[in-house]
């Protein structure tokens, strides 16, 4: 699917039509941007302004009597302070999406003795990042953080990446299977139900454009590459 931007230069000559209520809202934007394929429509925060997100987590908001529409983040200074209330927004979308996972279809590294935190990282195999990010793994785990990794093969689902994936989660010991794949070793190919397909759609409706991506337990999301100490004194562990 086209990304929201490309969609947004392709209809930019089709104002919306003038509507009231969702149901219209969804009508317009049908008429306008075909490619942007609705997951909601709310009201937003900001008066006259409605929130309409799609299927890959993308926001746009559109005006009340629908003859304007824009893309970005939406701020307030309620308090004296600057907050990125979409950003707020998201977090908690992913809290919610990431509570609702079967606990199988994650691959833990637990803490060592008492959990002190717990992340959840989207993860692809090929990813040089994703295998400097997986060594620093064993010393999160002796700092008290727990390891969650969920699938994301940037290269998308049926490329070599979503197939050694997929071998990893089928694996007898899934654990192992993941860290001799991180390590650069040819895994037998297996197959089985397999949760990888869902959680690559899911890192793209929480945000996730690249790997590693970290999810800490709040819902902030973290893009690339941190080392296990600098991670821990984020977390107030150290």
């Amino acid at each position: 699917m086209k990304s929201l931007l490309t969609a947004l230069g392709l209809c930019l000559l089709f104002p919306l039509s003038v509507f009231a209520g969702t149901s219209e809202v969804e009508k317009a934007l049908a008429a306008a941007l075909p490619q942007f394929e609705i997951k909601s429509i709310t009201e937003s925060k900001m008066d006259g302004m409605y929130r309409v997100v799609d299927q890959r987590g993308q926001i746009i908001f559109a005006s009340s009597d629908g003859q304007h529409f824009v893309t970005g983040e939406l701020y307030s200074t309620s308090g004296g302070q600057l907050l990125n209330v979409s950003e707020q927004e998201r977090q908690g979308t992913r809290v919610e999406q990431l509570a609702n996972l079967k606990e199988g279809d994650r691959i833990t590294f637990p803490a060592n003795g008492k959990q002190k935190a717990h992340i959840t990282v989207f993860t692809d195999i090929d990813c040089g990042y994703c295998r400097k990010l997986h060594n620093e793994v064993p010393r999160m785990n002796e700092l008290g953080i727990s390891v969650s990794y969920l699938a994301f093969p940037r290269a998308g689902v049926g490329s070599s990446s979503y197939d050694k994936l997929v071998s990893v989660w089928c694996a007898e010991d899934r654990l192992d299977a993941m860290t001799e794949a991180k390590a650069g070793k040819t895994l037998p190919r297996k197959s089985c139900e397999n949760p990888v397909s869902a959680e690559y759609a899911l890192g793209n409706a929480l945000g996730v454009n690249g790997t590693p991506a970290i999810v800490l337990d709040d819902g902030a999301l973290l893009p690339g590459y941190v080392p296990a100490e600098q991670l821990a004194k984020g977390l107030g562990i150290l």
